[in-house]
C-alpha cells in the first residue's frame, strides 16, 4: 500500500473521530447543565425556610 492510498482513509477516520468527540462534548455540555440546574434547585430549597409541623416533627423522639 502506497502512501498515496492511505492518506484519504486517514482523512476520514479522523474526520469521523472528531465529530465522535464533538456529539460527546454536546451531550456531556448538556448533561453538566442539567446538573448545574438541579444543585442550583436543590440548593433554593434548602435556602426556604422550613414549615413549622417540619421542625415539630424532627423534634420528636420516637422510642
Amino acid at each position: 500500500m502506497n502512501e498515496s492510498d492511505k492518506t484519504p482513509t486517514d482523512t476520514e477516520t479522523i474526520l469521523m473521530a472528531l465529530d465522535q468527540i464533538s456529539q460527546t462534548i454536546d451531550v456531556m455540555t448538556s448533561v453538566v447543565g442539567r446538573l448545574r440546574n438541579y444543585v442550583q434547585q436543590e440548593a433554593a430549597a434548602a435556602d426556604k425556610p422550613k414549615e413549622p409541623q417540619a421542625e415539630l416533627q424532627a423534634d420528636r423522639i420516637l422510642h
